[in-house]
Parts: structure tokens; sequence; C-alpha cells
């Protein structure tokens, strides 16, 4: 069996697997279900790490030959962890709480299966200061319901952010960058090293 038919992403969000996909990685996807309950005090570079780790061992039990590659986001707000809105009302709340100001987000990537490795990676954003009506408006679009802190930079979001620093696509919900050279520790073959690829080794 070819190689690159034995990664397995642990995630169902659209996001992710259309940024791994651009790459030309090829993958299938199998989805994790597990309690995403923040443990009280616990802070949100553990807590990513905690669920993603959780999540790439989910499922790497149901496929123990395979490379499986899990990712969990969250917003911080200081010591206030940030999920997806339960409705626009919450949406609205938390974007009231990020207008203006800067947060973090944090992502945990993680691999099982094959092989055993993770990491956390931080981005700092900072928003515009907000209007009731834009966050009003941005709310009832729909776009920031299942959004870590309410919002999609890649999306009508964008409109929201003043500046960042850091990996753009961690924001998004799989830092790019970061999950190849994890994906490459732990020995998956990526496009460019693959057999017959421009460059790649006889």
């Amino acid at each position: 069996m070819d190689p690159t038919d034995l990664l397995v992403l642990a995630s169902a969000s659209p996001r992710r697997k259309d940024l791994l996909a651009q790459l030309g990685l090829r993958f299938t996807v199998a989805a994790a279900d597990i309690d995403e309950t923040p443990m009280a005090g616990e802070i949100a570079r553990n807590y990513v790490h905690r669920l993603a780790v959780e999540k790439a061992r989910a499922v790497a039990a149901r496929h123990p030959d395979a490379w499986v590659l899990a990712a969990d986001t969250t917003v911080a707000l200081g010591s206030d962890l940030l999920g997806k809105p339960r409705d626009a009302q919450e949406a609205r709340a938390m974007l009231g709480q990020l207008s203006g100001q800067t947060h973090e987000v944090f992502t945990g990537i993680a691999v099982a299966g094959r092989a055993q490795a993770s990491q956390v990676v931080r981005t700092q954003v900072t928003f515009r200061a907000l209007s009731r009506e834009e966050i009003a408006w941005y709310a009832d679009t729909g776009e920031p319901l299942d959004k870590a802190g309410a919002y999609a930079i890649q999306g009508k979001g964008g409109f929201l952010v003043a500046s960042i620093e850091g990996s753009p696509t961690n924001v998004i919900g799989l830092p790019l960058g970061e999950t190849l050279a994890l994906l490459a520790q732990a020995g998956v073959p990526l496009p460019w090293r693959a057999p017959g690829a421009p460059g790649s080794p006889a």
C-alpha cells in the first residue's frame, strides 16, 4: 500500500481538511469523539495540547497502522478561553470582549499511531475597535457559530483584524509550517519527498 494513503486526519473541520489538501497530501478523515470540557484552571496551551493528543490517540486506536494527525484550537483573552459560541447572542458577547484587544490563538497538533509527536503553536491577533453595528452584523451572518472566538479570519471576519503576529493558518485552525515539520519528524512522506517527485532522491 502506498504510505501516503496511511495518513488520517482526526478532525471533522472542513478548514483543516482544505488546508491539508492544498499541499497535495493524501489522507482520509476520521473525526474523534472526545469530551472537550476544559479542566478546572487549565490554561489554553495545556488545554489544546491535551485535546489534540487525546483526539489523535482515540482515532489511532481504530487505525493503528496509520499516522493520525489531530489538532485543537482555542482563543485566549487573558485567562479566559473562548471556544465556539452557541448562538448569535454569545457570538456578539465574545466579539465585544475581543474588540480593540490583543488575544492569543493556540493550536495543539499531535501525531499518533505509527509515531508519536506533538506541539503547540501560538499566534497573537489584535482586533480593531468594533462598533455595536459591526458586531451585530457579523454575528448575524452565521459565520462565527462554528469558530473558536466567534470569527473566521479567512472569511468575512477578516475585517475585524487590525494586525497579526505569527502563523495566519494557525488562526484558521492548522498551522501549516509547524504541522508539516511535525509530520516530517514522524516519518510521513511529504509530497516533495515522495519517490518520483521533482528533486527527490532516486
